[in-house]
């Protein structure tokens, strides 16, 4: 039988922080040995490499609803263990890098709530590009210097 992880043993179910990610990846690495191996460049293609295993447990199943209702528990371990390097090395990278993911993620959330209105985004997949050409129309006018002058 294979031993207990130690949220397991505890019975934690809790939230787990970023910052606690972070510190249990920078020991982990430290323990090992490896910070000397934990460059931007290998650990950006380590967690590429991650997210390609990722896609292969989802390749030829087609779409996939919400939950897995029809997937194996195993299935699902496997996508947990999948999700969770990818994530991990996503945090290593960001710590590495100087750059606190946390507040990153707040700040583009913020910059795509501007970028995505929900007047003009709301129950549609089209591209921005599209969704602002539909949408919104431009006064197009000639100045008396010949500068065409497109309504901003």
């Amino acid at each position: 039988m294979k031993g207990k992880t130690e949220n397991e043993e505890e019975g934690a179910k809790g939230v787990v922080s970023l910052e606690e990610l972070k510190k249990k990846m920078a020991d982990f690495a430290k323990e090992r040995e490896w910070d000397q191996f934990h460059t931007p460049r290998n650990l950006l293609l380590a967690m590429v490499g991650e997210v390609g295993e990722l896609s292969e447990i989802f390749q030829w199943k087609g779409e996939v609803p919400r939950g897995l209702p029809d997937w194996e528990e195993k299935e699902k371990q496997h996508l947990g263990e999948e999700l969770s390097d990818v994530l991990l090395y996503l945090v290593r990278l960001s710590d590495i890098c100087g750059i606190d993911l946390g507040n990153a993620v707040l700040r583009k959330l913020e910059l795509n709530a501007i970028k995505y209105p929900v007047n003009l985004c709301k129950g549609s997949s089209k591209k921005l590009t599209l969704l602002s050409k539909s949408t919104t129309t431009t006064t197009t006018s000639t100045s008396e210097n010949g500068v065409i002058n497109d309504g901003e």
